[in-house]
């Protein structure tokens, strides 16, 4: 291959090409059973980056100082989702990030004590 031909190569290693996402994974596809995580799991990191660190793991370390949901990281990084996961999945093994259930929204009270408040207070 010649210098020009190689330049043309390193030229055209786009950020979106499979190429490098497999290279970003190493070959790995989706998180493994221990690591379940999803859209809207929030991850928070434990610690900061450390040199040596691959870039993209050492991006997520910083990005989630507060905690961010695996859908935001993605968004941020400009990396798909599954991508995000399997990079997290490393982390969470690591113990440089830790997972966290979203917040369940608020439960209401049942009806039937709403309305019984209700009645209470229309009588007063």
């Amino acid at each position: 291959m010649s210098g020009s031909d190689q330049q043309k190569d390193e030229q055209e290693w786009n950020e979106g090409d499979p190429e490098r996402l497999y290279v970003i994974t190493k070959g790995r596809s989706g998180s493994t059973e221990k690591a379940a995580i999803d859209l809207v799991t929030l991850i928070v990191s434990r610690s900061g980056p450390t040199s040596g660190m691959q870039p993209e793991h050492a991006a997520i370390v910083r990005l989630c100082q507060s905690p961010l949901s695996v859908a935001e990281i993605s968004a941020y990084l400009h990396l798909p989702v599954s991508v995000v996961s399997v990079l997290v999945a490393d982390l969470l093994a690591d113990e440089r990030v830790e997972a966290r259930a979203m917040v369940p929204p608020a439960q209401l009270p049942d009806a039937a004590l709403i309305e019984a408040v209700m009645h209470g207070l229309q009588k007063l």
